[in-house]
């Protein structure tokens, strides 16, 4: 029978045991509590000693349980997905020799969330026809191809008339994000840009917020999706865990011993 260690979800500063519910990751129903050290407490639940599986459904999980806590404490340090401690010793051990660290960190992002903000291209097409309507150098391309008889010369103009289109569509990416971003700055505290996987995607971007200024973000994003509503659909979720401003990595060899 495989031996149960401590999942680990996230930080928090309490003075007592609490019990989140059977909400653990997997499929077992099992209980998330907290382990702690002197008001410092881990938010965990049993779990196979073995490496967790890397799937969505546990990923969401994961998440889904440091929502839950965002619900009942005001400052939370999120651990990312993955972290098993063998013993409730181990991590009362881990707590007391990283306590000022800990406790620094809970006090500086007390009161602090994470919303996420992603803008696309609503017609992704009608903006590459804007590229070439509006460039010159392009326009002349296209006549060239029209004249060109040799192959191997037209293939070689091709290739150049789509680098120009992504030069241009990446100069007019850059322009409607730092519109957007503007409109945002004024009600965050910070950003981190995230990456992009397609044309059609601008922006995808993360921001610190203090938690009471939601309602101020709902309305930031109604005034822009009115504004360019004909052109971009923007989409945010949130409030959310703070993943993208603190990368607390706990790994089982760092566990610290009490001597």
């Amino acid at each position: 029978m495989e031996r149960d260690g401590k999942y680990i979800y996230c930080i928090i500063a309490s003075d007592y045991d609490t019990n989140f519910g059977p909400i653990g990751i997997g499929d077992r129903g099992d209980l998330v509590t907290t382990i702690g050290y002197d008001g410092l407490c881990m938010v965990v639940s049993d779990h196979s000693i073995n490496d967790i599986e890397v799937n969505p459904k546990n990923i969401l999980s994961h998440q889904k349980v440091i929502e839950e806590v965002m619900k009942e404490f005001n400052s939370i340090l999120p651990l990312r997905f993955g972290n098993i401690a063998a013993t409730p010793d181990e991590i009362r051990n881990l707590l007391s020799g990283r306590y000022r660290e800990f406790m620094e960190l809970l006090r500086t992002f007390e009161n602090m969330v994470e919303i996420n903000v992603k803008c696309t291209w609503n017609n992704i097409d009608l903006i590459f026809k804007e590229i070439e309507q509006e460039n010159v150098a392009f326009k002349k391309i296209k006549e060239d191809l029209k004249k060109e008889p040799d192959v191997s010369k037209k293939n070689k103009k091709r290739a150049e008339a789509g680098k120009m289109v992504q030069i241009e569509l990446h100069k007019k990416n850059e322009k409607e994000a730092k519109s957007v971003m503007n409109a945002f700055k004024r009600a965050t505290i910070d950003y981190r840009t995230n990456k992009i996987t397609n044309d059609a995607t601008f922006f995808n971007t993360a921001f610190l917020v203090n938690s009471g200024r939601e309602k101020e973000i709902d309305n930031i994003m109604t005034d822009i999706g009115e504004e360019y509503k004909d052109r971009i659909d923007f989409s945010y979720t949130g409030p959310m865990p703070i993943f993208n401003f603190i990368d607390l990595r706990i790994f089982p060899e760092k566990w610290e011993t009490l001597g």
